[in-house]
């Protein structure tokens, strides 16, 4: 049949035959597709941060207010947490070319958007847009490496899938301060949108169908449930993280209604599974080894987000830093886990995921425990060495959870726990953001009601909130001696 995979051959590489009928051997060609996937989902994801030093430059420019600039970012967020678990639908229903295709053109049209955006209309639907495609291309590519790459190899490949999901959010308000030192803030998109053509050119030529599509109903009332759920805690925990005062809908009411649209969509998927026909399929969850590693992933996003956002608002605000040197303080951290996550896939490959993640969970809270230390007159050297050591941490941890999570599932559910993966990413960094800027804003505005100085109190806050960070990652250290390399795929969809 057009379109779906072959039996591999004897003693040699898959087969595949493409949406173009041709078969082949795996050659030069398909060696090149998960680095396109890798580059590509780097620039996506890029996205997703990059606005957040650029704000104040581009509220002026546009004539806005914070609060209306800052949807810019929250409604990119907003849109992920909607799509994303969709993917899962779209992963068995359409060939990976297709999706592809359709995913970087979505993000080509909306960067367009946004580098020709007369207005802030405009702008904000350029990032709908680019959030739409940025959404698909982590589940296709954590989907694809499952079905191209042997098990025993599988470390390698999602080290280089940690480089995407961790540096490209921590590079992005560093790119973004380098841009704004010299040009205007609408090159942020037109310098990305060549490299995003590109790539959608050349995965239109080169990826080939590595999935077998079956026939799949979407079951609009998940999909409905699904936004409002994820949808209504990504938006609630943002708001809070900013000034909620200002936001359409009060953050705690959001909050509410998507923790009650989850319970009734995990009810509706408990039940559509039995036919195999859910949105999302929480079989995933059946495995031991992919639920821990999934709650150690979501309490390492929740660090890692709000160090991100905490960092920079600390040497701004507490030390008297400008934009730049801020974003310039969190570059060695992440082009440190850029450099480590190769190594550490390799060593996975040969050790197992719980000799890297024992010490990278220690190594994290370490961290978490130094920055705890922060006060008004910190020297920059320290901080650049406590958010180094952190990324060393985390460094040793995303590789091994993401590969023995997935590598426990059967490829039925590959694009299931892809999707997961991703849901929780995007849950876990808002409530980290929301988490470190509440709690540092609760702290610093209850010192200064006690009379403390403005920057002292701050620099108080601050302290606060990486003190309940640094207690909360004392969790995933206990939970590390509890993840295993997995031993057989476990989940699979009963027989029909």
């Amino acid at each position: 049949m057009k379109g779906q995979p072959t039996p591999p051959e004897p003693g040699g590489a898959p087969a595949t035959r493409d949406g173009d009928g041709k078969e082949g051997k795996e050659g030069s060609s398909d060696r090149l597709v998960i680095p396109l996937l890798l580059v590509s989902a780097f620039v996506v994801i890029l996205n997703e941060t990059i606005m957040g030093v650029a704000l104040p430059a581009l509220n002026h420019d546009l004539g806005i207010s914070v609060a209306t600039g800052q949807w810019l970012t929250s409604a990119f967020m907003l849109v992920m947490a909607v799509v994303i678990p969709v993917t899962g639908f779209l992963l068995q229903r359409f060939h990976v070319r297709p999706v592809f295709v359709t995913a970087m053109t979505l993000f080509s049209v909306g960067t367009l958007m946004c580098f020709l955006a007369p207005g802030f209309t405009f702008l904000l639907l350029g990032r709908i847009v680019q959030a739409a495609g940025t959404a698909i291309m982590m589940p296709l590519l954590m989907t694809t490496v499952l079905n191209m790459v042997v098990p025993e190899r599988r470390g390698r490949t999602m080290g280089n899938i940690s480089v995407v999901i961790s540096v490209a959010p921590a590079v992005g308000p560093t790119l973004a301060g380098l841009i704004l030192s010299v040009l205007d803030w609408r090159w942020m998109f037109g310098l990305v949108l060549p490299i995003a053509l590109l790539g959608l050119g050349l995965g239109a030529l080169m990826i080939r169908n590595v999935t077998r599509p079956r026939p799949a109903d979407i079951d609009m009332l998940s999909v409905v449930l699904s936004a409002l759920a994820f949808g209504g805690l990504v938006y609630g925990f943002s708001s809070m993280g900013g000034d909620s005062g200002s936001a359409p809908v009060p953050p705690a009411l959001a909050v509410a209604v998507g923790a009650l649209s989850l319970a009734l969509f995990v009810w509706r998927q408990l039940r559509l599974q039995r036919g195999d026909r859910a949105l999302l399929d929480l079989r995933v969850f059946t495995s031991r080894q992919f639920a821990i590693a999934i709650a150690m992933v979501c309490v390492s996003f929740m660090a890692m987000f709000g160090s991100i956002i905490l960092l920079p608002v600390y040497m701004q605000d507490v030390l008297g830093h400008d934009t730049l040197a801020a974003g310039l303080t969190l570059l060695p951290g992440g082009l440190l886990m850029g450099l480590l996550a190769p190594v550490v896939g390799r060593l996975f490959d040969r050790l197992g995921p719980r000799p890297l993640v024992v010490p990278g969970a220690m190594v994290v809270s370490a961290a978490l425990w130094g920055m705890t230390l922060f006060d008004a007159d910190t020297p920059l050297g320290m901080i650049v060495a406590a958010h180094l050591v952190l990324s060393l941490g985390l460094a040793f941890l995303f590789t091994p959870l993401l590969t023995s999570a997935l590598g426990s599932l059967t490829p039925e559910l590959y694009s299931h726990g892809s999707a997961v993966v991703g849901t929780v990413q995007q849950v876990a960094g808002a409530a980290g953001t929301a988490a470190f800027v509440a709690l540092m804003s609760v702290s610093t505005a209850g010192l200064v009601a006690e009379g403390v100085a403005e920057v002292e109190a701050m620099a108080g806050g601050v302290h606060t909130a990486f003190l309940v960070g640094a207690v909360l990652s004392l969790v995933t250290v206990a939970a590390a001696f509890f993840v295993r390399r997995p031993d057989n795929a476990v989940g699979a969809p009963a027989a029909h």
